[in-house]
């Protein structure tokens, strides 16, 4: 009798946990998990769904998704972390839920329902490498959707991972397409919870004319709660003009 064929496919994969997950889990389990499951139910499952993922399993405090397309698969993962940002923005610090995302294009083994191989390993791998609501892709997955999709890669340079021998080159996916999100988050947000906009991000010219995004003094003396994410945003996010 000859071996069993293993099926395989190429899919993009995307990989995302909560960032400190057992902090909040600490202090309040039950608080913690009822307001974990209520993102899943309300935003990120059905955000998978819209862009066609299929979720393949929790990986405890995260998920593990496959797309068939890699451009439904990295628009998926800016929408869900842009409006984790503004569901943030109203939650104490302490109390916050935030994910880092990692996606790979790459051939997996499908095993009764679930994935596995050097595809699904590296996307784990770029997940680890985020920031808090960030997302770091690889190298193939930026050339496949770079054309395709208006947002900024920033280059992490080649990256050793563990339990992957070769270095991975990495890009982090939608550098101004997340950060630059609070410039127009009031559209997005019921008018009961809106408040008072001075501007996020003002324009400040540097050398060879370029712009980037700087917080505006009295939007993070009025939105104090939002001083984290904007502080580590502007730093490391390029913006690009809107």
């Amino acid at each position: 009798m000859g071996e069993e064929r293993v099926e395989r496919r190429l899919a993009a994969v995307l990989a995302a946990d909560v960032v400190g997950y057992s902090r909040p889990m600490g202090e309040d389990e039950e608080s913690t998990l009822a307001a974990l499951k209520t993102l899943r139910r309300e935003l990120i499952d059905p955000k998978i769904k819209e862009h066609r993922g299929r979720i393949v399993k929790p990986t405890g405090d995260g998920i593990l998704v496959e797309f068939a397309s890699v451009v439904d698969a990295v628009r998926c993962a800016v929408e869900i972390q842009r409006e984790i940002i503004d569901r943030n923005a109203d939650v104490l610090a302490e109390r916050r839920i935030a994910f880092r995302i990692g996606i790979n294009l790459g051939d997996i083994i499908i095993d009764k329902g679930d994935i596995n191989g050097d595809g699904v390993n590296v996307a784990t791998r770029l997940e680890a490498l985020a920031e808090p609501v960030g997302i770091c892709v690889s190298r193939v997955m930026r050339e496949q959707v770079r054309h395709k999709l208006d947002f900024a890669f920033g280059d992490m340079g080649d990256q050793q991972v563990k339990n992957i021998s070769r270095p991975v080159r990495v890009y982090r996916a939608g550098c101004g397409a997340v950060a630059r999100q609070a410039a127009d988050r009031g559209a997005a947000i019921p008018e009961h919870r809106r408040r008072p906009r001075t501007g996020i991000f003002r324009r400040r010219h540097g050398r060879g004319g370029h712009h980037r995004a700087q917080p505006h003094p009295l939007a993070v003396r009025r939105r104090p709660r939002f001083e984290a994410y904007l502080q580590g945003a502007s730093r490391r996010y390029e913006a690009r003009p809107p």
